[in-house]
């Protein structure tokens, strides 16, 4: 391998990155980075005619061995979910996410799944009982976690280095309040209440990665909307390889953003069904207006576009902004 791989696996309306990149010093000669694994239902896999794969049955057969990093973006059903079962046949060394591990320990809890009301509570119930389940997986193997901010930076492996662009100290500090409201509150209305709240406001706490290969920039923004890039510096944004936010909903993407990122390609994780208006037309018209190409994690039916079914987007990733896409059957 003398170029890095970067692969976004179709697990339908959610997201998991496996990135690859060749290194001596790591076991099998390659640095293998997680980031996100998709949704843990078995429902989101039922129907598998476009590809979609459960991110484990997938690096199932994978000449995987071992993962280095895992990355947790944000605390949502369709990007923690799916990673358990990953660490639990690979403990990652290290874990990169949103909350520090003795927050988890000291704020956080189990919470009852009979609690929720609605599908979303329900699934938000489930995301944050797995972030404390995986926090504990990790370290009881040996596993560092870290809580990562805006401002981070330094070398993965030989010729990657990454910088955290987001959450900043105002979003870092506002997801600790609003999660240790929600797990003191003992009302049951009112829990569901603040629930809702920190599931609203979740997707604009994510941790925000600008990759670098080489010269080759990769900006990775979890499911981060048009409106959650405050603060950050726009030339500080500009990428070769783009995945839009929240799933290229509406709100993923904007023209000012798109003039800071100026993508070649731009990558949309929505569903074979465009669930929740994912993939939204004008999006996608918006990024081809801007001369980006357009690919996708799984097969969205959208006039024009006539994807072949894929278990995976596999990047090759060169230096300068050189890369070459194929889609995996």
């Amino acid at each position: 391998m003398d170029k890095m791989k970067l692969t976004f696996v179709n697990v339908g309306y959610g997201e998991a990155i496996l990135l690859e990149c060749p290194d001596p010093r790591f076991p099998g000669g390659v640095f293998v980075m997680l980031i996100d694994g998709g949704s843990g239902e078995a429902g989101e896999y039922a129907d598998r005619a476009t590809g979609r794969t459960p991110l484990a049955d997938y690096l199932a057969d994978q000449a995987l061995d071992h993962i280095d990093l895992m990355v947790s973006t944000h605390i949502h059903e369709d990007h923690i979910c799916g990673m358990l079962p990953v660490a639990e046949r690979f403990p990652p060394a290290g874990l990169w996410q949103l909350l520090p591990p003795a927050f988890c320990r000291d704020v956080m809890r189990q919470l009852d799944a009979g609690l929720a009301q609605t599908p979303s509570q329900d699934k938000f119930i489930r995301a944050l009982n797995d972030c404390q389940t995986l926090v504990e997986l990790v370290e009881a193997e040996g596993g560092q976690v870290r809580a990562m901010k805006a401002g981070d930076s330094g070398r993965l492996c030989g010729g990657l280095t990454f910088q955290v662009l987001a959450p900043g100290a105002k979003a870092r500090e506002e997801l600790r309040r609003l999660c240790r409201e929600t797990f003191a509150e003992t009302d049951q209305t009112e829990f569901r209440r603040s629930l809702s709240v920190l599931d609203a406001r979740m997707n604009n706490f994510s941790l925000m990665l600008l990759l670098d290969y080489q010269g080759t920039r990769i900006l990775l923004p979890g499911d981060t909307n048009c409106h959650g890039y405050g603060g950050i510096d726009p030339a500080a944004l500009e990428a070769h390889l783009f995945k839009v936010g929240h799933h290229g909903q509406r709100d993923g993407a904007d023209r000012a953003l798109l003039e800071a990122v100026r993508p070649q390609a731009v990558v949309c994780c929505a569903s074979s069904d465009r669930r929740y208006d994912s993939a939204h037309p004008d999006t996608l018209r918006l990024m081809e207006e801007y001369g980006a190409k357009l690919y996708f994690s799984d097969c969205p039916r959208l006039p024009g576009r006539d994807l072949p079914p894929h278990r995976a987007l596999a990047f090759s990733v060169g230096e300068h902004g050189s890369f070459e896409a194929q889609y995996i059957p």
